[in-house]
């Protein structure tokens, strides 16, 4: 298997690992676990850069060329409307990640929390959407 063809297989466990990630944060910062909570959080952003580099990377390979869906009917729509709620949140998360890391790094600890209340659940779906796009592309239909 070609580097082209493994990398959408590697984005998706980049960013399925991240989801792990996120997920112990939440719980760890619930549970008062700032040290556990601040090593999930750096690692998902770690693997977030990461998944970018390589996203980047698989479009140039292929010039830009999209897989196309497979599925029809009510499920061409779901897709489709994941796809483009995903791609949209994608580009706001950015800014969201590095404002709320920012403030932690800085020590603006009430600050953080307040963005990272917003952060959270994009930076959330994004992820977990990014594992159902690859899914329903190479998988399911």
């Amino acid at each position: 298997m070609s580097l082209t063809e493994s990398l959408p297989s590697i984005n998706a466990i980049l960013n399925g690992s991240a989801t792990v990630l996120l997920t112990s944060g939440f719980i760890f910062i619930r549970q008062g676990k700032k040290q556990a909570h601040r090593s999930c959080m750096l690692t998902a952003f770690g693997l977030s850069v990461v998944f970018l580099v390589t996203y980047v990377l698989h479009k140039i390979l292929v010039h830009g060329v999209h897989t196309p869906f497979g599925g029809e009917g009510y499920w061409r729509l779901f897709y489709y409307g994941m796809l483009v709620s995903h791609i949209i949140l994608a580009m706001v998360i950015v800014p969201l990640v590095l404002t709320t890391l920012t403030l932690a790094v800085r020590g603006k600890f009430e600050s953080h929390k307040a963005w990272a209340r917003w952060t959270f659940p994009i930076w959330y779906y994004v992820s977990v959407t990014g594992v159902l796009v690859y899914c329903f592309l190479y998988h399911w239909f």
